[in-house]
């Protein structure tokens, strides 16, 4: 039986940074506590595309992810009005025994989702490998208003052929996080502290998009 898989809206900021920028304080930030981690995590992800690049052309990304504790297949969806993404994940699957290393086989669930999209066969277009340093903004009482995470990127852009390396920061909402007015205080808070180390927000829409030089 297939898994139902989870849905969460994303909604997040990202910055630009050089390679030797130090981290921002993000002790004052309004409505953290405390700040625990960092926590390491080795993330590979493959993307995939179906002829024409429909998916992306459309907003999509379809992804299989190792690493981290939401390692698995993801689709997210185009950006909300409010800058979300809607992701929607199922559990990581496990490759046939004949299957070449390597090779991307698409769990039934991920292509049925895919084919309500857009028609064609998922195949690779892009492999990012991340190293990452999270980093858990936590309330007075222990609840997760959001995540901070230090990105070392070595994406390949396996259409192309060409692989980049990049140093990216993201300030992610959870759940504990803030609504409305408190949100933009909170957005406009983070973003001052990225800008006081050097840090500016991200030129590209998001590492595929800046793997695959959009």
């Amino acid at each position: 039986m297939t898994p139902q898989p989870q849905r969460a809206l994303e909604i997040e900021l990202t910055f630009d940074v050089h390679g030797d920028t130090p981290l921002p304080d993000l002790s004052g930030l309004p409505g953290v506590a405390v700040v625990d981690g960092p926590a390491h995590r080795d993330l590979d992800a493959r993307y995939l595309d179906v002829p024409g690049f429909a998916l992306g052309r459309a907003g999509y990304a379809v992804r299989r992810r190792t690493g981290g504790p939401d390692e698995g297949w993801h689709i997210k969806g185009p950006k909300t009005a409010d800058g979300g993404r809607l992701e929607t994940h199922w559990p990581l699957d496990e490759a046939p025994a004949s299957a070449p290393a390597g090779e991307v086989t698409v769990p039934d669930a991920v292509a049925d989702a895919v084919a309500e999209i857009a028609a064609g066969d998922l195949a690779p277009i892009a492999r990012i490998v991340n190293d990452r340093h999270a980093y858990a903004l936590r309330d007075e009482v222990g609840a997760l208003v959001a995540e901070f995470v230090d990105d070392h990127v070595v994406a390949t852009d396996e259409v192309r052929g060409v692989q980049t390396t990049w140093r990216e920061w993201e300030f992610e909402l959870g759940p504990a996080a803030p609504a409305d007015g408190a949100r933009t205080a909170l957005f406009d808070a983070v973003t001052a502290a990225v800008a006081a180390v050097g840090g500016r927000p991200a030129a590209s829409d998001s590492k595929l998009a800046r793997t695959l030089g959009l």
